[in-house]
């Protein structure tokens, strides 16, 4: 079986931007006076990530309550709602802003068409975290709750099918088509689909990494996704011809790196 890595993969611009900003407010815990470090939520949906910030100092909850009066919080990549916000002020808290530009971008869209007068669509999961803040937003809904023929604007998730929706960020975009190009490109070359794998590495819990293995599945290839290397070993990859290995937006490239490993053993 021949093995090739499809690129782009791994970390998309939105999450190294949250990393750096949450080691270098670790890096300057001093300048807050040795304050506690709190992140609202985890910072990208991977394990290895969120272990490792938290081996540094660095504390994860789900609440503005749970963190001190005063001290420093983290809004995750995945952006907060307006209320978070408010929350965060009302307690002193010291806020780091690590929201993604495309997602901070939205929110801002559903800002103006409700200065507009225009309720926005949100399209997306409605338990994801991203979600979730777009729909704390004045004005924003699920599809099901706006009438028929009611004027309205959309946002999407960015991490849906590009595909099938406008607005899903470039990063999502071009690791989906990478999946799709590499098939195609080797149903070309081999004629048989049956003999075409795609390893799809990232957490259960990253909604990109996800799609990345639906959408090598529904162009026809036979796929799998895991979260560490530990799972290349349960994978029967029997007729096989060629793998393609790729990884979730929020995957740290070691973690990749350490499948390719386990794959060559």
């Amino acid at each position: 079986m021949r093995v090739e890595v499809i690129h782009p993969h791994g970390f998309c611009a939105g999450v190294e931007r949250a990393l750096r900003m949450a080691r270098a407010a670790l890096a300057e815990r001093n300048v807050y006076a040795a304050a506690e470090i709190y992140c609202l939520h985890e910072i990208v949906h991977n394990e290895t990530v969120v272990q490792g910030l938290a081996e540094q100092g660095m504390h994860f909850v789900e609440s503005v309550e749970e963190v001190p009066e005063g001290a420093v919080m983290l809004i995750s990549a995945h952006g907060v709602s307006p209320a978070v916000r408010v929350a965060a002020d009302s307690r002193h808290i010291r806020v780091v802003d690590a929201t993604c530009p495309f997602v901070a971008a939205a929110h801002a869209k559903i800002r103006e068409n409700f200065s507009k007068g225009l309720r926005t669509v949100v399209v997306g999961a409605p338990d994801h975290a991203e979600v979730r803040g777009y729909l704390g937003e004045p004005g924003a809904c699920l599809p099901e709750d706006v009438a028929p023929g009611e004027p309205t604007g959309k946002v999407v998730q960015t991490t849906l099918e590009a595909s099938a929706y406008e607005g899903v960020c470039t990063a999502t975009r071009d690791r989906q088509q990478a999946v799709l190009s590499f098939v195609e490109k080797q149903r070309r070359a081999s004629g048989r689909l049956a003999a075409i794998g795609v390893l799809v590495v990232g957490s259960m819990k990253s909604a990109n990494t996800g799609r990345l293995a639906e959408i090598a599945k529904q162009a026809g290839a036979l796929s799998w996704r895991i979260g560490s290397p530990d799972e290349v070993n349960a994978i029967d990859f029997s007729g096989i011809d060629v793998l393609g290995v790729t990884s979730g937006a929020s995957t740290p490239e070691e973690t990749l790196h350490a499948v390719l490993s386990a794959l060559k053993e």
